[in-house]
Parts: structure tokens; sequence; C-alpha cells
């Protein structure tokens, strides 16, 4: 169990998982304060499975790339922990897990679970042949908080789209941070990625840009969020706040020239901004 936990990053479920949660309770206040525990479990168990179908793919599928890179050599499929076969295995059950649960949601949910499967299963090729796959993993998180609202409600909503765009530009920005240590090695293997095409310096700016645009939607929700409930104000201004703040302060943690502290503004800053904005949001609903 350890082993697959550690295949499919587990930890990092924290990036989009409150989102997701955003999404339910926004649903949630929207239907008048309704809750419903068996809603919320299917919610998570969803991006639980959706999210480990995605990552033991995604292992699957780079394992022959990742047994020459120094930094992803130790990872469990090149290292034999864990034989490919067996990751494919789990990427079937997880898939068939996550459909399955959205049918005991609603029938909405059930017949776009197809399509989010392919979009997030599809992002493991796209390095292959396009310098936007880091554009694709952002598409794919950002299925959380409409999916989690489309759970609750059965239809689609203005704001939680707006949430999927800030976690869309969110996700793509700090997924072209991560991947400048490997700018090398991927363009020795010809893998394409913005640092390869565009070069560190460039990179780190448009993923600044990036990072903008999210902080700028957040904005925007916000303000359509005080026109719908007029009470709601402080404590989604005070996580929109530390959110864009934390997103401002990953781009002063990397440089062209230094890397060192990119496993800091990847991991760490990255998992605060996201519990720390998405919760003053929820409790912003209640209080």
């Amino acid at each position: 169990m350890k082993s697959y936990l550690s295949l499919v990053k587990f930890s990092h479920t924290i990036f989009a998982l409150p989102f997701a949660l955003l999404g339910f309770f926004l649903g949630v206040h929207h239907a008048g304060g309704a809750f419903d525990w068996r809603i919320l479990l299917l919610v998570v168990l969803c991006m639980v499975t959706a999210r480990s179908a995605a990552m033991a793919f995604n292992r699957y599928l780079d394992s022959d790339i990742d047994k020459l890179n120094h930094r992803t050599a130790t990872r469990e499929i090149p290292a034999g922990v864990i034989s490919p076969n067996r990751a494919l295995l789990f990427v079937v059950l997880n898939s068939i897990v996550f459909v399955a649960t959205t049918y005991f949601i609603n029938p909405l949910c059930f017949y776009l679970s197809p399509v989010a499967l392919f979009v997030i299963l599809f992002y493991s090729y796209t390095k292959r042949f396009s310098f936007l796959c880091h554009m694709v993993l952002g598409l794919g998180l950002s299925l959380a908080p409409i999916g989690a609202y489309i759970a609750v409600q059965g239809e689609f909503h203005l704001i939680p789209i707006l949430y999927s765009l800030a976690v869309f530009f969110w996700v793509s920005g700090f997924d072209v941070i991560y991947a400048l240590q490997d700018e090398d090695f991927d363009k020795s293997l010809n893998l394409k990625s913005i640092p390869v095409w565009l070069g560190k310096k460039k990179a780190l700016s448009l993923s600044f840009w990036l990072h903008m645009a999210a902080g700028l939607i957040v904005i925007c929700a916000g303000f359509l969020l005080m026109g719908e409930y007029p009470g709601m104000q402080i404590l989604h201004w005070v996580g929109a706040v530390v959110f864009i703040g934390l997103l401002f302060y990953q781009h002063t943690l990397v440089r062209p020239h230094d890397l060192s502290k990119i496993n800091i503004a990847f991991f760490t800053t990255n998992g605060y901004a996201s519990m720390a904005f998405c919760s003053m949001v929820i409790l912003d609903f209640y209080l």
C-alpha cells in the first residue's frame, strides 16, 4: 500500500482536493445549505480515484523515460518496486471505480465522467508532441471545482467555472516551474515543455503571468460572490490575498540560475496556497 501511495504521490492530492471541496460547498450554499454526507464522500472518492488513475498511468507510460533520468530513476516502476503490469491494473481499477462512483451521484456527472477520464489520462502523452503539456495538466486538475459543484447541483454555474479557470492557470504555472529542473534532459530526448521551448528565464516569466491570471480570476469570482451574497466579504478576501501572495512568493524562490528551492516553491507553497484560500472561502459561507 505504501508503494502504491508513493507511486501516485498521494500527498499531492492537497493541490486540487481543497478546490473540489470548495466546489462542493459552493453547490451546498447555492442549494440553501442542504448538506449531504453521501455526496461529499462520493466526491472525495471520485477525486482520489481519478487522480490515482492519472498519476499511475503517467508513471506507467513514462517508466522507460524515468529510468534514464537521475532525478526519477528511483520511482517505483523503474526501480522495480511495482511492475508495469501491476501499475496498469491499478490504473484500470481506479478508472472503473471513478466512473462507477459518478453513477451514484447524478446523471450529468456520469455522462461527463468519460470526458474527464480522457483529459486526465491524455495528459501523459502530451510532452511527447506539445509544449502545452502543462496546460493539459492544468485542464485536468481544473475539473475538480466544477465537477464537485455539478455533483451537488446537477448543472453548471459561472462561479465554479471561474474557480476552475483559476486552477487551470495556477496549475499550469507551477508545472512550468517544476519542469525547469528537467530542461536539459527533456532536450536530450526531444521531449516538449515550455522550459525547452522558451528557456528558463522566459519560462519563469510566463509562469508568473499565468499565476497573475489565476489571481485576477479569483478576484473576479470574489466580486461575483459578493453580488450574490452581500455578507460574504472578509474571509474570502483574506484567502484571496494569501493565495495571490503565496503565488508571488514562489517566484522569489526560483531563479533561472538557482533551482535549489524548487521543491519549496512547488510542494510547500502551492499546498498552503490551495488550503488557505479554499478554507477561507468555505468558512465565509457559514460565518
